[in-house]
């Protein structure tokens, strides 16, 4: 099958792509407006960029009936800051009540019954149930298509501060089971995270030698006999 998204509606497109780009992450954005009214949204189109300086990214599309813009990104554009909150499976149900399109001067707080919590430097809260927060300020806000329904944005955002609660912070690391996190698929449909595997990625001898050159002799020698053990 050949399909040339010019030849369909932007909703079979839209479709086929959230039915092929699985599982996503989850972020459910909290913001507040410039009249203090706090607003809380589920966005699937959520990745991150890079580690210097920690950078986010996530995508709200325009109403898919109206071409209008959500009020998660005319927050984000008048305050030029948001909390992204890890979905965990144990407040699933209320992040769902979140994904309804109310009146901007509906707390979806309220609606889905979940407790805010005040974030450390900025004033968008933060969700208390969930297990990982990211505290962020708007790096840039970009425009993708014209402006019509089936269009979107880009919201890039720098973290300036990570929450982690205690039980799923382990040596620096995140503990996958204790966080227990979603991915989103089509239609009604998540996944867990809790069928995993691991593939041992070889290193390349550019980035060998590049490490060598870094290393002091011991050091050296160790990390040559590791390579060494994962050659076929």
């Amino acid at each position: 099958m050949i399909i040339d998204p010019k030849d369909i509606p932007f909703q079979e497109v839209h479709k086929l792509m959230i039915g092929s780009i699985v599982p996503r992450p989850i972020a459910l954005v909290s913001t507040i407006s410039k009249n203090n009214r706090s607003n809380l949204a589920p966005f699937s189109y959520f990745n991150g960029v890079c580690s210097k300086p920690p950078t986010i990214v996530f995508c709200p599309a325009r109403r898919g009936w109206d071409g209008s813009e959500k009020d998660t990104l005319i927050n984000i554009r008048e305050t030029e800051e948001f909390v992204i909150n890890i979905v965990s499976e144990s407040f699933v149900e209320k992040m769902v009540a979140c994904s309804t399109d109310f009146d901007p001067e509906i707390d979806e707080f309220e609606i889905a019954g979940l407790t805010k919590k005040l974030s450390n430097k900025i004033k968008s809260p933060r969700v208390k149930e969930a297990k990982i927060s990211f505290e962020c300020t708007l790096n840039q806000i970009i425009e993708i298509g014209e402006g019509k329904a089936g269009s979107g944005f880009i919201v890039i955002g720098t973290i300036v501060l990570f929450h982690i609660e205690d039980s799923v912070y382990e040596n620096g690391r995140i503990n996958l089971a204790q966080l227990s996190p979603l991915g989103r698929l089509a239609g009604n449909s998540y996944s867990r995270s809790n069928d995993t595997f691991e593939i041992a990625r070889k290193i390349q001898p550019l980035v060998l030698h590049w490490i060598l050159g870094r290393s002091s002799g011991n050091l050296s020698f160790e990390i040559f006999r590791i390579y060494r053990q994962t050659l076929p």
